[in-house]
């Protein structure tokens, strides 16, 4: 029986070493931290529940295709809550929601600008129409050559991947809230609508189309169904295990792992699902693709400084579950984190309050907070500037609130570049992986398997098909596709 080492306990790494055990195949994963999951790690306190990493629950169709590869669904593991609205988005004079029906959100764009309801209606028709092509005809493919891209579908589509998502939404709508609303999810992608590709307007279906989700109990929820798929397919799970060298044979064919402790461990293959980065740093220089100036001149996606609170009083009258604060420049704050990296002066950032749809999130009569701000990667993170920053979110949260907030607070625990480089050993704090533009698509993104050596496979944000979790689950499932030609 092949044995297959897995680094890293994500969802791209949980998917991967669930297809392969189901296979056949010997699995063991090693994670670095002392609970699986990866960046979906959970933080308990007080009573509070906090998603430490993703809270947005989009796609649920490929959420659903995994468990039915395993002959599960995810109601036999968790309850699925649909949110209406999806979101609330903040600007500075006005108040839009996005509503789960789609008709209703048609009239709301009716209302700010006359037309713009037909013309939301057949925008996201036609992002439909991408969605059906991408997800079933794109994604799934593990990104070796530009001929991936072509089918009969897209290649009527090829002007689309010549013109930004920002053009096609500016040339239909006028208003600049509505720009900025429909330009949101494709920042899920991890770049600037005007860097990204029109084909990917495809996210305005996953999100106004198939709508925003809540797992209740938290987004840990699918880390613990995920595990428990990969545990009753033989997998073994190893936490407070950090991997320190990939060992390579004369040949240049994988033979194990070496742990922080020295011992090693043997294996026919491995998968790394930890950062791209990191992992080739565990090789020698003479087996690593990836030069550090080919990471440097990459387009990263944003890191973040992220904040989990506690309020001993409820706030869910005013607040969503999901909330976007554009409210300041949204050009200014994406120049701060793309082109000219620097923290920026008035910054765009989302509140997610849990507990405004699901009790269990935080003790009866209060509230959990988890706010995030998007910022360049690799900039200087001090105590300092989380405190400066923390403070200007909450003097403008409570603007809209109306009274004070800080006085309600009962704890606040913070996380941000620094955390994401000693926790996740992530590029330069990096939150989301490299950034899906036109030139870090497909198979212009780091390869699945290594051109260097033999049987030693890559998974996760930073390779094929890109950021997210859904992408995520895919990427485990591509990989394994990968590996078992090779294990036969």
């Amino acid at each position: 029986m092949n044995k297959v080492i897995v680094i890293g306990s994500g969802f791209s790494s949980l998917s991967a070493a669930s297809y392969l055990a189901k296979e056949g195949l010997e699995v063991s994963i090693f994670e670095k931290n002392d609970t699986p999951g990866g960046r979906a790690r959970q933080l308990k306190r007080n009573g509070y529940t906090f998603d430490m990493g993703p809270s947005w629950y989009w796609m649920p169709d490929i959420f659903e295709n995994f468990f039915q590869d395993f002959g599960k669904t995810t109601s036999d593991f968790y309850e699925l809550e649909r949110l209406d609205p999806g979101y609330q988005i903040y600007f500075k004079d006005k108040l839009l929601k996005i509503y789960a029906d789609l008709d209703k959100l048609c009239n709301t764009f009716e209302e700010i600008e006359k037309g713009s309801g037909k013309k939301l209606s057949k925008f996201i028709a036609k992002a439909k129409e991408n969605y059906k092509i991408a997800i079933g005809k794109v994604v799934m493919r593990p990104g070796k050559s530009p001929l991936e891209l072509v089918t009969p579908e897209t290649a009527v589509r090829v002007g689309q991947f010549l013109k930004s998502v920002s053009d096609v939404i500016h040339k239909e709508f006028k208003d600049e809230a509505l720009r900025a609303a429909l330009e949101f999810p494709v920042l899920f992608l991890g770049a600037k609508p005007e860097n990204t590709p029109s084909f990917y307007i495809f996210m305005n279906y996953a999100d106004y189309g198939l709508g925003t989700w809540h797992p209740k109990g938290g987004m840990y929820e699918i880390v613990k169904a995920m595990v428990s798929i990969a545990e009753s397919n033989g997998v073994k799970i190893h936490t407070s295990s950090a991997v320190s060298k990939i060992k390579v044979s004369q040949s240049g064919k994988v033979e194990g792992i070496v742990l922080e402790d020295g011992s090693f461990l043997e294996a026919d293959f491995v998968v790394s699902g930890a950062d791209y980065h990191h992992s080739e740093t565990l090789l020698p220089k003479k087996y690593r693709q990836y030069s550090e100036d080919y990471w440097a001149k990459r387009t990263f996606a944003p890191s973040s400084l992220l904040f989990y609170v506690g309020f001993n009083k409820k706030l869910a009258k005013t607040f969503a579950h999901h909330n976007l604060f554009f409210d300041t420049d949204f050009k200014a704050h994406a120049s701060d984190i793309y082109d000219k990296p620097n923290w920026p002066k008035e910054p765009l950032f989302y509140a997610n309050f849990p507990s405004a749809s699901d009790e269990s999130m935080a003790p009866k009569g209060k509230e959990a907070g988890f706010f995030l701000i998007p910022i360049a990667p690799g900039i200087e993170d001090t105590q300092e500037l989380r405190d400066k920053y923390f403070n200007k979110i909450i003097k403008r949260l409570e603007d809209f609130y109306g009274e004070s907030l800080q006085e309600h607070i009962e704890f606040t625990e913070s996380f941000c570049v620094n955390d994401f480089v000693s926790e996740y050993n992530s590029y330069k704090g990096n939150a989301y992986g490299l950034a899906n533009t036109l030139r870090q698509t497909a198979f212009l993104r780091p390869k699945l398997a290594s051109k260097k050596v033999s049987n030693l496979f890559f998974t996760g944000q930073l390779t094929v098909p890109g950021p997210g979790v859904p992408p995520a689950l895919i990427s485990g499932k591509i990989v394994s596709e990968l590996l078992l030609k090779k294990s036969v």
